[in-house]
């Protein structure tokens, strides 16, 4: 027989072994099953994200002269909103950008003014959380696929619901994927979207844009919302 000492330890050891095999396949299970979670698990979830942002907003160090402003960055899902952040903060070549399936924050600094440009994805499950971010937003891009012509109804009723929870702030839109031959033009976007109904009521601003890198040196490169976001952000 094992003496009595090796065999304790040798229940010890396989006790130990059983809890953390046990910690690890709950951790795999609450992971596997996260998507079936209910509801309320998306809010506290949001809510610790929301948190982060604050945090990450008050990181300069006290007496900082650089001026921190929030670009908020919307739109339906795959309307190119991450190309766009990538091409205005980076004109590294990307041949896949993937999509943002909760959010995606950048951050860039032009002559002491510091922009986040935050981009909260555009799927239907999302868009109920748009308007918790409009607070804190002082401009705000919203991205429109220029091809999605099944879509642009409800791109309307979204951008126009999100205008009416905040009736003074600036709006850049962009008239995505001008590269494409099917793309409908600014004026068939700016009828489409209705926005003839917001003249005066704010700055608006209504950009062609192509988030590509071939398109960089071209008449819709995002560079020139780049510019756009630079004056709109720097006047007092």
């Amino acid at each position: 027989m094992a003496p009595t000492g090796a065999l304790r330890s040798l229940t010890l050891a396989l006790g130990a072994a059983v809890v953390v095999l046990g910690s690890l396949l709950f951790i795999a299970w609450k992971l596997y099953f996260r998507g079936s979670e209910p509801a309320g698990t998306w809010d506290d979830w949001w809510e610790r994200e929301l948190r982060e942002l604050r945090e990450l907003r008050e990181r300069d160090p006290a007496g900082s002269t650089v001026v921190w402003k929030q670009v908020l960055v919307l739109g339906l899902d795959g309307a190119g909103k991450s190309s766009v952040l990538h091409y205005v903060c980076s004109q590294k070549a990307r041949t896949h950008i993937p999509p943002t399936l909760g959010f995606n924050s950048v951050q860039l600094r032009v002559e002491g003014l510091e922009m986040d440009l935050l981009e909260v994805g555009g799927s239907y499950n999302l868009r109920a959380y748009w308007p918790l971010y409009l607070s804190d937003a002082h401009v705000l891009v919203f991205v429109v696929d220029s091809v999605d012509r099944s879509r642009l109804l409800t791109a309307r009723q979204e951008l126009h619901a999100l205008l009416a929870e905040e009736p003074r702030l600036p709006l850049v839109v962009l008239a995505n994927k001008q590269d494409k031959s099917d793309a409908l033009s600014t004026e068939e976007l700016r009828e489409e979207l209705a926005l003839h109904l917001l003249s005066g009521q704010r700055e608006l601003f209504l950009l062609p844009t192509s988030a590509t890198w071939a398109s960089l040196s071209t008449a819709t490169s995002v560079l020139h919302v780049k510019n756009l976001l630079v004056t709109l952000l720097s006047q007092p």
